[in-house]
């Protein structure tokens, strides 16, 4: 008699992970990569919104405007209807911070400008020493029952 016997081999009950880590890095990848596509080229139509205003003891605030052309105008002293150039804008705002460093600074830009020109007067404020910027909005409308 042939005595052949057959060893029975166990179960391996360890789990292969090396396919699964594959997997989650291309999907890590993918997602990386389409993360930025997805948030920019969305157009946004901002809601008008309720805010709060500055309080009525505090100092009165310097005004920074932009108008629809592009013009660039500052509510100080006697030239408020008078546009003028960024580096005068900005070199009245630094000196009227050096004088009363606590006074607001709230940008006012029209509706039709571009939004590259508000962000412009909000660089130039920040490097004429501003700390931080507000933006002036209008209430929204009331709703009519």
């Amino acid at each position: 008699m042939n005595t052949y016997t057959r060893k029975r081999r166990r179960p391996v009950s360890e789990i292969n992970v090396v396919p699964y880590i594959d997997v989650m890095l291309v999907l890590l990848i993918i997602f990386m990569v389409t993360a930025p596509l997805i948030t920019q080229g969305v157009k946004v139509d901002l809601p008008k919104a309720e805010a709060a205003s500055l309080d009525k003891d505090s100092k009165p605030p310097l005004i920074a405007s932009v108008d629809a052309q592009g013009k660039f105008y500052l509510n100080v002293g006697d030239s408020q209807d008078q546009s003028m150039s960024a580096v005068d804008l900005a070199t009245l705002v630094a000196a009227h911070l050096q004088l009363e460093p606590t006074t607001p600074v709230v940008v006012k830009g029209d509706g039709a400008v571009p939004y590259s020109e508000v962000v412009q007067l909000m660089v130039l404020l920040q490097r004429a020493g501003v700390p931080s910027v507000g933006l002036m909005t209008d209430p929204p409308e009331k709703k009519k029952r």
